[in-house]
């Protein structure tokens, strides 16, 4: 008797459409979240990058992550937030956006619970520790853009 392969979490998501319409509806929630946009550099950040590319890559991001073809083609996550100078309040705060998104679309318990330790393994890459805040205030310099 064979065993048979767990299906990819790519493929258990139903693939690059269904990924890609969970990803549109969690970009448009961040993108106008006051918890986030509070920070300077986030609020900026949002306005100068297009949603669309933004969900682009995202999209491809998780595609990637998941298990599927696609290729994630985008900056590191630390060359594309540290200088944000995201605190651990605002990661809660999307990590809020985030369930409200899967909770949204029924996202499976077992597959919410790989996606959110695909997104909780990039965290180190994408916050920073309170004394790396207060160094840049001190500095004046917020981290650089």
């Amino acid at each position: 008797m064979q065993v048979q392969d767990k299906p990819s979490l790519y493929d258990r998501l139903g693939g690059v459409y269904n990924i890609a319409t969970v990803v549109d509806d969690l970009i448009d929630r961040v993108m106008i979240d006051p918890r986030l946009n509070a920070n300077p550099l986030v609020d900026e950040a949002h306005h100068r990058v297009s949603a669309a590319g933004f969900k682009y890559l995202v999209t491809e991001m998780v595609c990637w992550a998941s298990g599927g073809p696609q290729r994630y083609s985008g900056r590191s996550m630390e060359d594309s937030h540290r200088h944000l100078m995201i605190t651990e309040e605002e990661w809660q705060a999307f990590a809020d956006d985030f369930q409200q998104t899967l909770i949204k679309f029924d996202v499976p318990q077992t597959e919410q619970e790989e996606l959110k330790a695909i997104v909780e393994s990039t965290k180190e890459s994408i916050v920073v520790r309170p004394f790396e805040v207060r160094a840049a205030e001190a500095s004046g310099s917020g981290g650089g853009v």
